[in-house]
């Protein structure tokens, strides 16, 4: 379950594309935040992906992957050519491939490192649905198969691509467009020549409400309540349109809906934007954040390295400077050397507290010290590599600090052992081995 989201340069403040992306996962799956760096290869090298080899391209680009720290692709990514992805589970009327082959995430981190466009980008992905095909368990404790649709956007041009099976179809966006877990596109702009045979060979019939009602399987289309995320995400967009700001998306990324920061993560109600688990059925959560600004060649890109964005400061990401050593290389155990698992005993201490009246604590120190990194960061932007690499650090070492100083300041109670919102999170705690005593406190 996740959320992707994109406005055009005709509809936003500055001009410049604006992508932000949410990855829902599960519980204790940590998300690496990494940068690849473009290099050349041997014709006869490959690449490993999640499940298979693939020849690799003789040159590939520098590419930012935001990827599940087992999955070799990313959920969202960019290249150093203004190249940004972000991929959806979608479910159609015939079961996606069990068979190991290219995850749709793997696909993503393909076309990043060979396109240099986004028409570029949906060629390559095209040519390797053709080659290779997508299936394989995509589920990190629970199994999960699936097609994807991504959203595929440079500093000019974006589409929405929506794939099932071997097959696919384009749509071009021209002002802003968010997509969730369920198929959108209507009238296809273009599409794989199989497409219309593969849709009706599964009983499927392109009538009025289009391709999308045709492919996708009604019984799994309410999954993670994946139309009212997308239509929340569509209206919060047209809200802004004409003045849309990279602050806005990272805003978007957080949204509890209607109920604002009154909401709480018991809730039972639909799903949100920032997505949240609880008890039964409630197993995917937010587990990172991207937001990314077409400027300049590369861009210039905003990243939690963290669970529940509404928690969470986004820090910049230059594709020409490394990643703070402290981001580290997280997994499903607790690290603390790790960014995204110190973030977890803030997250998780949080959940054990009065979660509204957290958010309300942090929310004007969050927006305050975003708006400053964001100055730094573009001042940046026309300065030496060295003076990037050093606000890009400081930004990083002030968010660790700042988010630290949060989790310290929450006051909780040991929930009841019997309820079972707090039995569930126990569970995944006593999994990662996070430390009981960093999460909960007496008063």
């Amino acid at each position: 379950m996740c959320d992707t989201l994109i406005a055009t340069p005709a509809v936003t403040a500055d001009q410049v594309m604006l992508f932000g992306k949410n990855s829902d996962r599960q519980r204790n799956e940590a998300q690496v935040v990494e940068i690849l760096p473009g290099a050349d290869h041997a014709a006869d090298e490959h690449v490993r992906c999640t499940y298979i080899d693939v020849p690799q391209a003789r040159r590939t680009h520098t590419v930012l992957f935001c990827r599940p720290f087992w999955v070799w692709g990313p959920e969202m990514g960019a290249n150093d050519r203004g190249v940004v992805i972000g991929n959806e589970a979608v479910h159609a009327r015939r079961p996606a491939a069990r068979k190991r082959a290219l995850l749709g995430m793997d696909l993503a981190g393909l076309a990043l490192q060979r396109a240099a466009s986004a028409r570029e980008a949906i060629e390559v992905m095209a040519g390797l649905l053709a080659a290779y095909g997508q299936g394989g368990d995509a589920g990190h404790i629970a199994p999960s198969y699936y097609n994807n649709s991504y959203i595929i956007a440079d500093r000019d041009e974006a589409f929405v691509l929506e794939t099932l099976d071997r097959e696919w179809m384009v749509e071009r966006v021209a002002q802003d467009r968010a997509i969730s877990n369920r198929y959108s596109i209507r009238s296809p702009e273009r599409q794989s020549e199989g497409l219309i045979h593969h849709v009706q060979g599964e009983g499927g019939t392109i009538g009025a409400d289009g391709y999308a009602a045709a492919i996708a399987d009604p019984a799994r289309q309410h999954l993670g309540d994946a139309a009212v995320r997308e239509r929340r995400a569509s209206a919060l967009l047209a809200g802004v349109r004409g003045k849309t700001t990279a602050a806005h998306f990272r805003a978007f990324l957080r949204d509890h809906g209607e109920a604002g920061e009154a909401w709480s993560p018991r809730d039972a109600g639909p799903r949100t934007i920032c997505m949240h688990a609880g008890d039964h059925d409630r197993g995917g959560q937010t587990t990172g954040a991207m937001v990314s600004e077409g400027r300049g060649v590369q861009g210039l890109h905003w990243v939690t390295a963290s669970a529940a964005p509404c928690l969470s400061l986004f820090k910049p990401v230059l594709l020409d400077v490394p990643i703070p050593s402290g981001a580290g290389s997280p997994g499903d155990r607790f690290a603390d050397e790790t960014h995204w698992w110190r973030h977890e005993t803030l997250h998780r201490r949080a959940l054990a507290g009065d979660f509204p009246e957290v958010l309300g604590a942090i929310r004007v120190e969050c927006d305050s010290l975003e708006a400053a990194f964001e100055r730094r960061a573009l001042d940046a932007l026309d300065g030496g590599r060295a003076d990037r690499a050093r606000v890009v650090a400081d930004c990083w070492r002030i968010a660790a600090e700042t988010e630290r100083r949060w989790r310290d300041a929450i006051q909780v109670s040991c929930p009841p052992a019997d309820d079972d919102y707090a039995i569930a999170w126990s569970k995944f705690d006593r999994l990662a081995g996070i430390p009981i005593a960093s999460t909960t406190v007496s008063r």
